[in-house]
């Protein structure tokens, strides 16, 4: 379904969406051994399919000019049979992941002889939209499921065939394993419409997951009617305390702006110390000129820094995905925290120090997903945290907050036995 009245729309989403909320009443009581083999199978079809994946990818990046995609997107779109292995290996190490559903989290018993349980249980119906990578639409099919949910997925146009060929074979998978073949639907349709429709449909999907630009993920949260879990961009800092290591410091600001650029976790912004400013922004200069990175600077660090360009006030709140960075000489670590509460994306942001103390108030202060010290940056994911695959990264509050994994897509439920218990 490629174009559709919006009368078919109306009907298709709205039949999508109680197709996906029936599959998660059914996945809510399938045990774990089921869906690891819906996983490992679905990860042998994905290997003995790959000529079917290969075609419809084929088709994907010949309409890649009309989508006027860059060399970049066109790569990040393109599958090899690597590329599909690696794929197929994600399924199979998210199986190898504990699973949450179930797990009692807390428990207790009352006076009265109450037993009372907190348990873990699924949220049901998870709408993701995202990009054009066709990985991601095999990836969060299998988080969602594993974690017991039902997910209607949203890809890019520019990925549809690609899309279409995986989720076909996760069905087809689901069926005969014997858990619910519309656990994993994917869109049929590209009209942008049908994004809208989805929102509206709280009584069917109970969160929104977007991953893609700010344009998009602000769309969805103006729009929704449920939850959503998101982040809008990824201005990370690195603050170079007066009693930093320099050569550390001058490691970790490298990597976290350098080891790759166009994430939401790469450094952004950088604030130096002015006690150690003469010190460490020269090293600091140096390392990145052979990358090249520009650097935007204000008064004090340009005098540090030549070769520099002067920073304009967008900078300090500025997400560049490339070789570019903001400096930034502050007096004091107080100084420091205040401006990444201003100007950052709550995301992801470092101190580098020897100072215990300065350090304490650095991650106490600094309101953002994940504050690191003495450490990169970019190890603001769920793979590096040790939680396995993730569906994104959220700077909320309420319910996830960082690299959502399989945990951050449950909620619990109170289970209460009695024994004939009545309140009086």
């Amino acid at each position: 379904m490629s174009t559709t009245t919006e009368i078919d729309l109306a009907g298709y989403c709205a039949e999508t969406a109680q197709k996906a909320k029936a599959a998660s009443y059914e996945l809510a009581n399938i045990d774990t051994e089921l869906k690891n083999r819906w996983l490992f199978d679905s990860a042998d079809r994905l290997v003995a399919d790959l000529d079917t994946i290969l075609q419809a990818n084929a088709k994907d990046v010949a309409a890649a000019p009309d989508y006027n995609l860059s060399d970049a997107a066109v790569d990040r779109l393109r599958l090899d049979k690597n590329r599909v292995d690696g794929i197929a290996q994600a399924l199979r190490e998210i199986a190898a992941l504990s699973d949450p559903i179930g797990e009692v989290i807390d428990g207790f018993t009352r006076p009265g002889g109450l037993r009372i349980v907190k348990r873990r249980v699924p949220l049901g119906v998870v709408f993701f939209i995202y990009e054009s990578r066709p990985n991601v639409t095999a990836d969060a099919a299998a988080i969602c499921v594993k974690s017991g949910n039902a997910v209607i997925l949203r890809g890019g146009k520019e990925a549809i065939h690609s899309s279409r060929a995986i989720v076909e074979l996760l069905q087809q998978s689901a069926r005969e394993i014997g858990l619910p073949g519309d656990a994993v639907q994917l869109v049929q349709t590209t009209d942008r419409q049908a994004v809208g429709q989805f929102l509206s449909m709280s009584d069917c999907i109970d969160v929104a997951i977007p991953r893609g630009g700010e344009g998009l993920i602000r769309r969805v949260t103006s729009e929704a009617t449920m939850p959503v879990i998101k982040h809008f961009d990824g201005n990370c800092h690195v603050y170079v305390d007066r009693n930093a290591d320099v050569p550390m410091a001058v490691n970790i600001i490298e990597n976290a702006k350098c080891q790759r650029m166009g994430v939401c976790n790469a450094c952004e912004s950088l604030l130096i110390h002015a006690d150690i400013a003469a010190t460490v922004l020269p090293a600091i200069a140096e390392r990145l000129s052979s990358y090249p990175i520009e650097m935007r600077c204000d008064d004090r660090a340009a005098k540090l820094v030549p070769g520099s360009v002067e920073a304009q006030e967008s900078d300090w709140s500025a997400e560049y995905l490339g070789p570019i960075v903001s400096v930034r000489v502050v007096d004091s670590l107080d100084e420091a925290v205040s401006l990444i509460n201003r100007y950052g994306s709550h995301h992801t942001d470092a101190i580098v120090t020897d100072n215990v103390r300065a350090a304490e108030q650095f991650t106490s202060g600094v309101d953002s997903s994940a504050v690191m010290v003495n450490a990169s940056t970019r190890f603001n994911d769920g793979g590096m945290f040790g939680l396995g695959a993730e569906i994104g990264i959220s700077t909320d509050k309420f319910h996830a907050r960082g690299p959502c994994g399989l945990r951050e897509l449950t909620t619990y439920k109170y289970i209460v036995q009695g024994d004939g218990n009545i309140r009086t």
